[in-house]
């Protein structure tokens, strides 16, 4: 889907978003584009057309981050629609959220995710978080941490 095409859909977008756990702290990535640009959040994307969500998660988290992970379940459906000055759809995407184990790789920034840190789960201090994401952060853990 062309950027342009993201404004004013014609339809939702679907859109995957990985948690990843790494002794104790979880990845979180700094947006370089809008929405939410420069707000950390967790690494994630579009779904290609022909790829599983599981798939395009791992994918996501790979080129935006370089880690690698195991995925450890679905955490939960999180949708994020904007409306314009006249109520009109401006972004909608639905995001498939999933619960991971740190694999390899340290995160380094790309062209997609400015900055990456690790943090402890509701260390949040000074960030500036997209919507929702300290509680998929906190659920996603309870995944993890059961599926040892």
């Amino acid at each position: 889907m062309t950027s342009s095409r993201r404004h004013y859909p014609t339809q939702p977008a679907l859109a995957v978003s990985i948690a990843v756990f790494r002794q104790g702290r979880v990845l979180l990535a700094s947006r370089a584009e809008a929405p939410y640009r420069r707000m950390f959040t967790l690494p994630g994307g579009l779904v290609e057309t022909g790829e599983s969500v599981e798939f395009a998660a791992l994918r996501e988290l790979r080129e935006e981050t370089g880690v690698l992970a195991q995925l450890a379940g679905f955490n939960q459906i999180f949708q994020h629609i904007s409306r314009d000055a006249l109520g009109r759809v401006d972004r909608h995407y639905v995001i498939l959220s999933f619960a991971a184990r740190w694999v390899a790789g340290e995160g380094a920034p790309s062209a997609e995710a400015i900055e990456i840190l690790w943090r402890a789960p509701g260390d949040y201090e000074g960030l500036s978080l997209t919507p929702g994401v300290a509680h998929i952060v906190e659920d996603a853990k309870r995944i993890v941490d059961g599926a040892r």
